[in-house]
């Protein structure tokens, strides 16, 4: 024992881990069992060594890891398995066999998926591998991103209802290793106490700071900056690990330097509004046992993972209590100081439980009785806690409640339903006032740990049992009593009281009471189906319910007791009521009591109950009138409110009434209110009824007396009141699509929503989704009803795909559908005559056909036939006909109309029914039509219907009151005939049809009148525009001529021009004209011709750096910043610079007073967030607000026109190898004095082809002219675009005397030119005549510009780059570079080397530039040059995949290609090791060139201006190649080119093949780059300061987006969706698209987007 002990102190301290000896934990657990007590024992040797090992004060690291286990935790698993550690795993492993349950816990972000199919909860998820796995992913899912802390549900039996298993979870536990490890109970117990060793102690201490979710981080780290004095960079690490394990241990040393830094860390963070942060003072020991014991308990949790019998040990050494003690179990020990661990200690232990308990049946079971049993304790120290809930213990309730037959048993044996109730109650009993919750001023947070606890009361409802026991009722009902309770401290919670005078200084807190109404919404629905499923629970819930609410009534009369009776009497029928005026009253939104029991009766009513209800509830004790009185005070609220009584009480109350009718809480809110007025309406006497409603919506008077109120504003309140009061009659009537109210399904229910929310208009399924009310499982029945009634729309490139309604189901429109809120029933009813507009039928909107009343509620139709409800209607027909009061509305007529023919249809419903005509007592019809009926004297009610006809102000309700008359025409026949049903209806249906053709002639004849009108006006008008043309033909043609904003006008001059060629190069290049361009200034919207020698006219353009035309991901970008030397550009083409325009031009010196205003507008707009960057010179383009960052001027093209004696002269002088002597002489010639030592070298460079020396002049010979003149403001326009280009370009200061500003321009050029070519290659256009002309016009400028560089640069900066790029064709040049072939894009070096050439002809004292003859012969050695090394290029990269097998045709153009490749492999020493076939070294040749080509097509025609052939403008594809070839001179056999100029070519080819980069390729291997996507969500960046969000290109089955997974809806790749933004991105819009979308989207707060 010392031997080993001394080992372990040397290993401890220090010493080396590869010297532990596996045989040493062996001697000390055998010193532990041969001590006298080996708890001792062990106590000793953890107290010795823990310190030592455990010494940093922190988490442990890897060496100390490594310590750990070495030391510690192998004796502790030699002394578990009595053997080698290795061989106790392996042995367990193969007596074990996986667990049925998965038991993945998942981390926060982690993607989980639920099957809407079989899943008995949106709580029951699975991980990826296993759903990947399992039937499931076949089913209908959902994906969803884990908030961490759950686990995988594969496997547990109840929580699917099929497919509870996947492939890899099928088999069960094998129960061997648990009995062979049964003896080892002992031994386990006593390793879990080792977690609390005893300690000696020692004068080391720690200051440990400790995490919560109070501050904020960056609050943190300057806290301990201050306090400890450390750098940043420390004080994020300590911060980071805080957040992350919980604490930290921040100050180690005495106890005084301890207490010191804890009061500085008090002293710093303490503040009025907000608490300090948790540090302490903690002994060394302390803290190193502590982490001790957190290893430990993560090496239990690797322990019990990989054996089903450890882990069946473990639970029950920790769920067994200890005999003879009243010490709860060791779990529950542990579940009770939760809330005193850190963080990170929180995480392990849980995991713990998730690992072990709840992956065994059993032990789950006792585990939860455990839970329930301390249940309240957690739930009030988790509310006091400063921890997120995911880091709480509660969570655990999500694990066990969702269990359906634990949560049952819970319920049943343990009362869990009674215990989680109590615990709500207790939580809110410190929001009571006078025994009602009162929210105001109260935490949020904390409010929100309550709630926490309605969701684990939604979770234990969430399995009905199948078969009820007497046991389980009676605990049922013993929780559903003490919920009761709860919902008597929310019955008329925090009533409102309407403000008259001022409006109300301070708004009540009404979203706390809501918050709480969300939970309870789907608690209320569960506890209705519990109470459903059984009919002796739902009639003792019945009982119970109405005596509590009995109760709350007693309680409101005694403080009304001083109210007296009002008898109030209307048309031989009286009520007496106290008097109560919601206008003066306070009035509650808040009746959960009176709901629930509305929707009890509804469950009597559906299982058919009801008739047993008298022995629970009798009749004399129902106080029918009070039951109703509280939902009707609410719903006559509602109507106030719209009347506008109420808009003194600010937007509180307006919030209020929005959620009560939301579609989130109207189930149980507003549709139970209409319920129990349903029920009322059953019970009491319809005309006691409309009296009742009359007396709270204050209208009594209004129709019992004849006097109106003066006040426009009283009478505009009344109005509205009548109205709402004929909405509600409506409701109550006609609303009976409720299971148990009516004789329909659920299906229908869901049904009728949808076919009334797309009678609004065509919508998507998201908003279908959200517009219904969901179940508990967050299902809405969409899926069942939506393809019955509805037709589906797919989406185009944007948008979304709809649904849209099929024309069959138009017939169950109802106008006043209960659901709509007012906006939408406009919509509604505005498109519904829309379309019976354009189908020329009438525009009457009637009733449909509602389904027939349960047995209990049928006498509610019997509103419809009392004397008071026609008093009412009878009364707003006078009013309407009379026309001079002002208490009537159309609405109101509207109303009216409808209600009538609700009762005609019941009428004629009975009528139909084969009932005899003395037994119908329904006589809607007797009533309506005879005189007197609802007052002394009064018109009927028909009568005045065919008055109304008459009225102006009711035009458009006419084709409602003709239905409705139709209808009394119907009824009458009915009544008359005593013939059968069959024949009455036939004759009913025929004077209906008749009636209806004409009406439907009248309309047809009206709208073919009104079409010969308006052709009628159209030919004289025509008949005038043309007599106008006629007599003013002078105004006409110039109307004709002038150009429109910012588009381009060019006339030929008047100089004589050559015939057209089609040739852009050399001495048969075309002629073109000089170009007269007049454009309109956009700001001053003046004309003005474009002249070099005038004011500049200016482009609005944007330059930006551009990655879109990158072949290679993975390059590095190298040019920017002040070291990079942009003269070549890779033809990977990694990064670029682009230039775009909107195209809209202005005045140079109208754009600077244009920027100049911005920059004032917005200097004072310090926290405002603009879209764009002044200090970058960026602005939005005055007319189209495209974002802009400078400008770049318009130039006109000049007149270029060859003498064809003098072209064909020099042609027969100026060979290629002429030339390349002249340029070589000229080169060398200003570039070093010793000019002929160069030249020399040259000569011998190429003998053959230059034998001649020539004279550095001799160039001049061919043709010069002066130069063009620039104003003063277009030199300084180029000198602004020049630096913007470069600044932009290179990402450094503004500089214009850098050399590098016209390589930038040059690489612009080709650059923009080169997108432009790739955007019409990837939509398929033509290469001319498919830009827009902006387009074009912005190229043009782009060009000139970059020719132009001459004006901004010096000439000897210039032709520094032209000798440095000749260098490539030209050897032995006094340069440095040395570029390889491969390593050059051919285009960019075309374009420099055009652009730069005429520098060439500069002299030292006088500005020549070649003339048009030299600039032809220029141009088209410049172009041949580079295309053949750009042939040179492909065939050295492109032939590595040739096939094997002849598959094309020898022809001239293979056998040059052969000859060409073979010469190459000579150069190249044969690393050209594949020799392909001839026709496919062509097919890689003409492939490769053809992009190159079309790029100089386009850069040739917008310089020089030479029409291109007729070819390039057809789609059709022939003849396009030789098209191309023709236009740049060239032969359609390429290879000619080569053998043409062989002999100088040849020590070029020997050059080019011998470079090192080339024999490295052609040995090496290729790479490619693979991309993922991960997110649903696209990212636009633009630098670090901007940037927005966008839809990614994933649509679900609905053609719809689902940012973020808010949906979870599968999701599918749409190709055209992502080729629009890959469109973006070649157009170089992505910059636009942040700029429109931040400024459409503006936010108070900017987004960190350098984060990303």
């Amino acid at each position: 024992r010392k031997m080993a002990d001394e080992n372990l102190r040397e290993l401890a301290v220090g010493g080396d881990p590869g010297t532990w000896d596996s045989s040493e934990p062996e001697l000390v657990v055998r010193s532990w069992q041969e001590g006298v007590d080996l708890c001792s024992g062990i106590y000793q040797h953890l107290k010795e060594y823990v310190p030592l090992v455990f010494c940093s004060g922190s988490e442990a690291k890897s060496p100390e890891e490594n310590q750990a286990y070495q030391t510690l935790l192998q004796s502790l698993e030699w002394y578990l398995f009595g053997e080698n550690p290795a061989d106790g795993f392996a042995k367990l492993e193969q007596s074990s066999s996986s667990s049925q349950l998965c038991g993945r816990v998942f981390k926060v972000g982690e993607t989980t998926y639920s099957c809407r199919d079989c899943a008995i909860d949106p709580t029951c998820v699975l991980c990826v591998d296993c759903f990947q796995n399992s039937v499931h992913k076949n089913h209908r899912y959902k994906m969803n991103s884990s908030n961490g802390g759950g686990f995988c549900d594969c496997g547990d039996v109840e929580a699917w209802k099929t497919g509870p298993a996947c492939k890899m979870h099928e088999h069960g536990v094998s129960e061997d290793s648990a009995q062979t490890l049964r003896g080892d109970v002992p031994t386990l117990k006593l390793m879990l106490k080792l977690s609390f060793p005893t300690r000696e102690k020692t004068d080391s201490y720690f200051c440990v700071l400790f995490n919560d979710e109070q501050h904020l981080l960056e609050h943190v780290i300057y806290s301990l900056q201050r306090s400890l004095g450390c750098s940043q960079r420390e004080a994020q690490n300590h911060t980071t690990l805080i957040d992350k394990e919980g604490r930290r241990a921040v100050k180690h040393g005495t106890l005084q330097s301890c207490e010191e830094t804890k009061l500085q860390v008090f002293n710093i963070t303490n503040s009025v509004f907000q608490s300090p942060l948790h540090a302490e003072i903690l002994h060394s020991s302390v803290v190193s046992h502590q982490t001790f014991a957190l290893r430990l308990l993560s090496w239990l949790n690797q322990v019990v993972s990989n054996s089903a019998g450890l882990r069946q040990i473990f639970c029950e050494v920790v769920l067994n209590q200890e005999p003879d003690s009243n010490q709860p179990c060791l779990i529950s020990k542990l579940m009770l100081a939760d809330a005193k661990l850190w963080k990170g200690a929180r995480k392990v232990f849980h995991e713990l439980i998730v690992c072990s308990l709840l992956m065994e049946t059993e032990c789950k079971r006792l585990f939860a009785i455990e839970f329930v049993t301390h249940y309240k304790q957690l739930q009030l120290e988790f509310v006091e806690d400063d921890h997120d809930r995911n880091v709480s213990v509660t969570t655990q309730s999500v694990q066990i409640f969702t269990v359906p037959t634990l949560a049952r048993h819970l319920i049943e044996e343990h009362d869990a339903l009674k215990i989680i109730v109590e615990t709500i109650i207790e939580l809110f009993s410190e929001h009571m006032d006078n025994g009602k919750l009162h929210f105001q001023s109260y935490s949020p947070d904390k409010l929100f740990r309550k709630q926490m606890v309605l969701y684990d009361l939604k979770y234990v409802l969430i399995g009905k049992p199948p078969l009820w026991t007497d046991r389980q009722r009676e605990h049922f009902l013993e929780g559903f009593k003490t919920f009761l309770r709860l919902l008597k401290t929310m019955q008329n919670m925090e009533p409102m009281s309407r403000q008259i005078g001022q409006h109300l200084e301070i708004e009540s807190e009404w979203d706390r009471a809501f918050t709480i109404q969300m939970p309870l919404k789907c608690i209320l629905t569960m506890i209705q189906e519990w109470c459903a499923s059984d009919e002796q629970v739902l009639l003792r819930a019945y009982k119970e319910c109405h005596r509590v609410l009995s109760q709350c009534f007693n309680e409101c009369s005694q403080r009304n007791a001083r109210k007296q009776l009002n008898t109030l009497n209307m048309c031989g029928h009286s009520i007496s009521l106290k008097r109560y005026l919601v206008s003066q009253e306070p009035v509650s939104i808040h009746l959960p009591l009176s709901r629930l029991l509305a929707g009890l009766h509804v469950h009597l009513n559906k299982s058919g109950a009801i008739n047993k209800l008298e022995e629970y509830v009798p009749s004399s004790e129902f106080q029918v009138e009070k039951l109703m009185d509280y939902p009707l005070r609410c719903l006559v609220l509602m109507a106030q409110v719209s009347a506008g009584m109420w808009r003194r009480n600010g937007f509180s109350l307006v919030n209020q009434v929005f959620w009560y009718r939301n579609v989130k809480l109207r189930e149980e809110m507003f549709d139970k209110d209409i319920i129990m007025l349903q029920i009322a309406a059953s019970i009491m006497d319809p005309n006691r009824f409309l009296m009742f409603l009359l007396s709270r919506f204050e209208l009594f008077e209004v129709f019992s007396k004849s006097s109106i109120p003066r006040n426009k504003d009283v009478i505009q309140q009344t109005n509205v009141l009548i109205e709402e009061l004929l909405h509600l009659i409506i409701i109550v009537v006609g609303e009976r699509y409720v299971p148990g109210v009516g004789h329909v399904k659920k299906d229908d229910v869901t049904l009728r929503e949808v076919i009334h929310l797309l009678c609004i208009e065509p919508m998507p399924h998201s908003e279908l989704a959200k517009s219904l009310p969901e179940n508990e499982n967050n299902e809405t029945g969409l899926e069942n009803v939506i393809h019955q009634v509805a037709t589906f729309k797919k989406p185009g490139l944007s948008g979304h795909g709809v649904y849209e309604l099929k024309p069959e189901y138009l017939k169950h429109f109802n106008l006043f559908f209960y659901h709509y809120y007012k906006s939408q029933q406009t919509k509604a009813e505005d498109e519904q005559k829309k379309r019976k507009k354009q189908s020329n039928s009438s525009e009457a909107l009637p009733p449909p056909l509602p389904p027939p009343f349960y047995s209990t509620f049928v006498t509610v139709i019997n509103v419809l036939n009392c004397d008071v409800l026609m008093l009412i209607l009878r009364t707003v027909l006078q009013r309407a006909v009379d026309s001079a009061g002002r208490l009537w509305s159309e609405a109101m007529v509207q109303k009216t109309l409808h209600l009538i023919c609700m009762a005609l249809q019941e009428e004629k419903r009975q009528l139909e029914g084969g009932v005899a005509e003395e037994d119908v007592n329904f006589d809607v019809y007797l009533k309506a039509t005879r005189v007197g009926s609802s007052a002394v004297n009064a018109e009927s009610i028909l009568s005045l219907l065919e008055k109304l006809r008459g009225v102006q102000q009711l035009d458009a309700q006419k084709d409602m009151i003709i239905w409705t008359l139709q209808m009394f025409e119907t009824v009458k026949k009915l009544r008359e005939k005593s013939s059968p049903c069959s024949a009455t209806e036939a004759a009913s249906q025929k004077a209906n049809e008749t009636t209806q053709d004409k009406d439907k002639a009248e309309r047809k004849r009206k709208a073919e009148a009104a079409k010969l009108y308006r052709q009628k006006i159209m030919a004289q008008m025509s008949a005038m525009q043309k007599n106008f043309i006629e007599s003013n033909k002078h105004l006409y043609e110039k109307a004709t001529e002038a150009p429109k904003q910012g588009t381009v006008r060019t006339e030929v001059d008047s100089t004589p021009t050559a015939e057209d060629s089609g040739v852009a190069l050399g001495p048969m290049q075309g002629a073109t004209a000089a170009e007269k361009i007049t454009l309109t200034c956009i700001l001053c919207q003046e004309e003005q011709e474009v002249k070099t020698d005038e004011m500049a006219m200016v482009l609005a353009a944007c330059v930006q750096r551009s990655t879109a035309l990158s072949k290679s991901r993975s390059r590095t970008i190298m040019n920017l910043g002040d070291d990079c030397d942009p003269i070549i550009m890779h033809p990977d083409l990694g990064c670029g610079t682009h230039v775009g325009s909107c195209g809209h031009v202005m005045h140079a010196s109208c754009w600077q007073k244009y920027f100049e205003a911005v920059q004032n507008s917005t200097r004072n707009r310090l926290h405002a967030e603009l879209p764009f960057d002044l200090e970058n010179g960026e602005f939005l383009c005055p007319l189209c607000k495209a974002l802009c960052n400078t400008v770049m001027p318009v130039i006109p093209q000049q007149a270029r026109n060859l003498d064809s004696k003098d072209t064909e002269t020099i042609a027969q002088i100026l060979t290629l190898s002429r030339w390349l002597q002249n340029v070589a002489a000229r080169l060398i010639g200003p570039n070093a004095s010793d000019s002929k030592e160069k030249e020399s070298n040259l000569i011998q460079a190429s003998p053959i082809a230059w034998k001649d020396p020539v004279e550095f002049r001799s160039i001049l010979s061919f043709g010069v002219q002066s130069p063009i003149m620039y104003s003063k403001s277009i030199v300084e326009i180029l000198q602004l675009f020049a630096t913007a280009v470069y600044r932009v370009g290179l990402k450094v200061a503004p500089n214009e005397a850098d050399s590098r500003v016209p390589l930038m321009a040059w690489n612009a050029c080709a650059f923009t030119i080169q997108s432009i070519e790739n955007i019409l290659i990837d939509e398929d256009k033509v290469l001319f005549g498919s830009l827009p002309d902006r387009q074009g016009l912005s190229l043009k400028a782009v060009l000139q510009f970059a020719a132009s560089q001459r004006v901004v640069a010096s000439s000897r900066v210039i032709q520094k780059h032209l000798t440095r790029l000749m260098s490539v064709f030209l050897p032995h040049l006094d340069v440095e570079d040395t570029w390889s072939i491969l390593d050059i894009d051919f285009f960019h070096l075309l374009v420099s080397l055009v652009l730069a050439f005429p520098s060439l002809y500069w002299e030292e004292t006088v500005e020549l530039q070649p003339s048009d003859i030299s600039c032809a012969f220029n141009n088209l050695y410049l172009f041949h040059l580079v295309t053949m090394a750009h042939i040179v290029q492909i065939l050295l990269t492109s032939t590595t995949g040739c096939p094997m097998e002849q598959d094309g045709e020898e022809t001239e153009e293979s056998q040059s290609a052969a000859e060409l490749y073979e010469t190459l492999r000579e150069y190249t020493s044969r690393s050209l090791e594949y020799k392909p076939h001839g026709w496919y070294l062509w097919h890689c040749v003409k492939c490769g060139i053809v992009p190159f080509l079309r790029c100089s097509a386009l850069f040739f025609n917008y310089l020089l201006g030479v029409p291109p052939p007729e070819e390039l403008s057809k789609d059709s594809p022939e003849g396009k190649f030789e098209a191309l070839c023709l236009y740049l001179a060239l032969p359609t056999n390429l290879f000619k080119l080569f053998q043409e100029h062989k002999d100088i070519l040849s020590p070029l080819l020997q050059r080019w093949c011998s470079d090192s980069s080339v024999q490295s390729l052609l040995k090496g291997e290729r790479a490619t780059v693979r991309t993922r996507i991960r997110e649903c969500q696209v990212l636009l960046l633009a630098g670090k300061n901007r940037g927005c969000f966008i839809p990614a290109p994933y649509l679900d089955d609905y053609g719809e987006t689902d940012q973020l997974l808010k949906r979870g809806n599968p999701l599918h790749l749409c190709t055209e969706r992502y080729k629009k933004l890959e469109r973006l991105w070649q157009q170089h819009r992505i910059l636009e698209e942040i700029t429109r979308n931040q400024d459409t989207n503006q936010i108070v707060f900017g987004s960190e987007w350098q984060q990303f």
